[in-house]
């Protein structure tokens, strides 16, 4: 994925009212009077949020008569997650290695505390 595709897909998803947008998407395509109905704010207001999702490849347009209904483009959020899954195996293998290491200090915590305990020979009364 393009340096740029990425950059205007991670932040077309930063505004929260485009990623309700998208998920309302997600379930069907709709019309930009049927995207406004649940917000308050206008349909220009919603207008400019689908030119954000457009520029970024999320969302196209179709024409079905009078009807200009949008959609959802799952490739660049398919693509950004490829990209996140990097940091997501970088970030699995770091937790592995520090469950190994806490793995092995409480294993040196129980042989310090058997030690400690134990009966130590020669040791009378």
């Amino acid at each position: 994925m393009g340096t740029e595709l990425l950059d205007a897909t991670f932040a077309a998803l930063a505004d929260p009212t485009r990623r309700a947008i998208l998920a309302r998407l997600a379930a069907g395509e709709a019309t930009v009077t049927e995207l406004a109905e649940p917000f308050t704010m206008s349909q220009p207001a919603i207008s400019k949020h689908l030119k954000v999702l457009e520029r970024a490849g999320l969302v196209s347009r179709g024409r079905d008569a009078q009807r200009r209904p949008c959609r959802l483009e799952a490739r660049p959020l398919r693509e950004a997650t490829a990209w996140l899954a990097d940091y997501r195996d970088y970030w699995a293998e770091s937790y592995q290695r520090l469950d190994a290491l806490l793995d092995e200090l409480q294993a040196v915590e129980r042989t310090d505390a058997e030690r400690r305990h134990a009966p130590r020979d020669g040791a009378g009364g």
